[in-house]
């Protein structure tokens, strides 16, 4: 009943004729939204009280949509049944880039209708969930980062995605004028989504030729997750609207800096009202064992932070891309970089990259921190200096070593239950075998004629 509540104002605004087309979509395990395009008719008449089906092997396949055998949830063995698409009704919003069409989040659910927990943004709320339970509340906040080109998804397609025109021909890292050369697009994309309720706070250019940053307000970890990926996804259509196309991949070029996406997290009161961060004028115990479980699980959890083969080559020294589990005072060399006072205390979190599904780091960050707090584990002293130059403990370097180190983790089967870490586990394995598989550009390149 309190769903069909929240969704008395779509169905409204749907009898007056505002919308054409709802868009019923759940994140994917790569953070896409899939779903359906329905009719606004044919929603209010007869999906608006119980949703639809969509095939649960969404939650089983690559970034090609190519079934992945090995997975307990469906298979061809059990024909590849449905799943259940809930909507989220608090989440419906119109996208005012796509004219007369509106947006809700739903929930995936079996035929028992109970959660499916490999769901990515059902694995965010268990986390959400378990911290709740401990009496906390978090406030989260993720920056993304992409390359922006002149060049259409199609032209880049043609040329096999190499010598692509960037939207820069230098470094623009906080340069105004050559931000005015996009803010065709940038500057379109932050008012569409100011249209759409996802709040932002700036946009700049950042440390490569055509590559910009937009920063959405912070929020709660499951709305935050939601807004990120409306914005990742709608920023795609907007440079497409524009004729040009964008990537989110964590290092497009070996010669540039990579695009990340740094997060940001802070532990509250149930209530959001008191930091648990900040006691007596100082960092609590609580910030001490929340960093102190980051950078313990920080290798054991990478593969959240870093989901493909391209995402660890991002990790390179002197481009403000991590390579040591650090923390310090505000330095942009470490791993983990702590901000703010009082209120405003925060752990960013810099070792995930563009290419992160944000409902899985979100997700391991807070799973991480409660596990630091339940453990009472404390931080490594403050690096002092640059961390690129230290010798403390190293980023893995490769999608196998973190695979390895996941295999390995018992605080990630504890924390995130033995049905996800099986699932993301074998997630991981599929799509380094697939790495593997493949024979590149690179490797052509050096040994064609000369091997």
């Amino acid at each position: 009943m309190s769903e069909m509540k929240n969704a008395a104002p779509l169905l409204a605004a749907i009898k007056a004729g505002k919308f054409h087309t709802i868009i019923l979509a759940l994140p994917d395990m790569q953070g896409r939204w899939v779903g359906k395009r329905v009719t606004a008719r044919h929603f209010a008449e007869t999906m608006a009280a119980h949703g639809t089906h969509a095939c649960a092997y969404l939650l089983t396949v690559d970034m090609e949509m190519d079934p992945v055998p090995g997975y307990d949830l469906t298979s061809w063995t059990r024909g590849y049944q449905d799943f259940a698409m809930s909507p989220d009704y608090s989440t419906w919003r119109a996208l005012p880039w796509q004219p007369g069409t509106a947006l809700v989040i739903c929930d995936v659910m079996d035929d028992k209708n109970t959660p499916i927990v490999v769901s990515p943004r059902q694995v965010l709320k268990d986390q959400v969930a378990r911290a709740e339970k401990l009496g906390y509340s978090l406030k989260m906040a993720t920056e993304l980062e992409f390359y922006l080109f002149r060049e259409t998804y199609e032209s880049a397609q043609k040329k096999n995605w190499t010598a692509l025109e960037h939207h820069g021909s230098y470094i623009e890292d906080y340069h105004i004028l050559q931000g005015t050369r996009e803010e065709h697009v940038v500057g379109e994309i932050r008012n569409q989504m100011e249209a759409a309720g996802i709040p932002v706070e700036c946009s700049k250019g950042e440390w490569g030729p055509g590559q910009n940053e937009i920063n959405l307000e912070y929020s709660t970890p499951v709305d935050m997750a939601d807004k990120h990926t409306i914005y990742k996804h709608g920023a795609k259509e907007i440079a497409m609207q524009k004729g040009c196309a964008l990537t989110f991949m964590a290092k497009f070029d070996s010669r540039l800096a990579g695009s990340s996406c740094h997060i940001h997290a802070s532990l509250w009161d149930r209530a959001g009202k008191k930091s648990a961060f900040w006691e007596g004028g100082k960092p609590s115990n609580n910030f001490r064992w929340f960093l102190g479980g980051q950078m313990a699980l920080a290798r054991e959890f990478s593969y959240f932070y870093a989901p493909t083969s391209n995402s660890y080559k991002r990790y390179q020294a002197a481009t403000f891309a991590p390579t040591r589990i650090a923390w310090a005072r505000d330095n942009r060399t470490c791993g983990f970089r702590v901000v703010g006072d009082g209120n405003s205390l925060r752990i960013e979190n810099r070792l995930p990259g563009a290419d992160v599904n944000p409902y899985l780091a979100l997700a391991a960050t807070i799973a991480a921190g409660l596990y630091g707090i339940k453990n009472k584990i404390e931080p490594p002293d403050a690096l002092e200096g640059n961390a690129y130059e230290s010798s403390v403990q190293p980023v893995p370097k490769t999608l196998a070593e973190a695979i390895a180190l996941l295999e390995g983790s018992k605080a990630a089967r504890e924390m995130f239950g033995d049905a996800v870490f099986k699932h993301y586990l074998h997630t991981a394995k599929a799509e380094a075998a697939a790495h593997d598989r493949a024979v590149t550009d690179w490797e052509k390149g050096r040994n064609f004629e000369r091997i």
